[in-house]
């Protein structure tokens, strides 16, 4: 039997793991006042202060004008700004204010208790190995994952050069 043939393919495992953590998030999130696009958006406004609109809807992988709702929401709760950006009138960059910090650091510090509880499961040197693996292929690229070529292309492809 090849080794195609004697495990299930990655959505198939991963995708009921991730639809119970979504769920488990959805109460974590009405809490504190935010929807899931929101504390995406504050995520990727806190990884890159005074985006544009645009930058941040192809960041977080959104149409542009379906986020707008979104962005009206946390400026009314005061979690963003929207200002005019100097270089270009017609666009607004985008920020995370401080209490929007402290919104998205509440919302993951519980999310992430949950998420340690259920890894929790596996041994810690599993548990790492886990974490690692998950950091490095959600940093791949919609291309790459569609088909296109992988960086390096091969066994050892994305791992540090360590010998193992």
């Amino acid at each position: 039997m090849e080794d195609h043939e004697r495990r299930r393919d990655l959505a198939a495992m991963l995708q009921p793991v991730v639809r119970a953590l979504i769920e488990a998030e959805l109460p974590v999130l009405a809490r504190h006042g935010i929807t899931m696009w929101g504390y995406v958006v504050l995520n990727a406004l806190q990884d890159a202060p005074e985006s544009t609109q645009s930058a941040l809807a192809d960041k977080i992988g959104a149409d542009k004008t379906r986020i707008i709702t979104t962005l009206d929401d946390l400026q009314a709760a005061g979690l963003i700004t929207r200002e005019p950006d100097p270089a270009d009138r017609r666009a607004r960059l985008l920020s995370i204010t401080a209490a929007g910090g402290r919104v998205r650091r509440a919302v993951q510090g519980e999310i992430q208790r949950n998420e340690d509880r259920v890894l929790a499961r596996l041994p810690p040197a599993e548990r790492g190995a886990f974490l690692r693996a998950a950091d490095l292929l959600s940093a791949l690229p919609v291309g790459q994952i569609l088909g296109g070529p992988l960086e390096g292309e091969g066994p050892a492809a994305g791992r540090p050069a360590t010998g193992r």
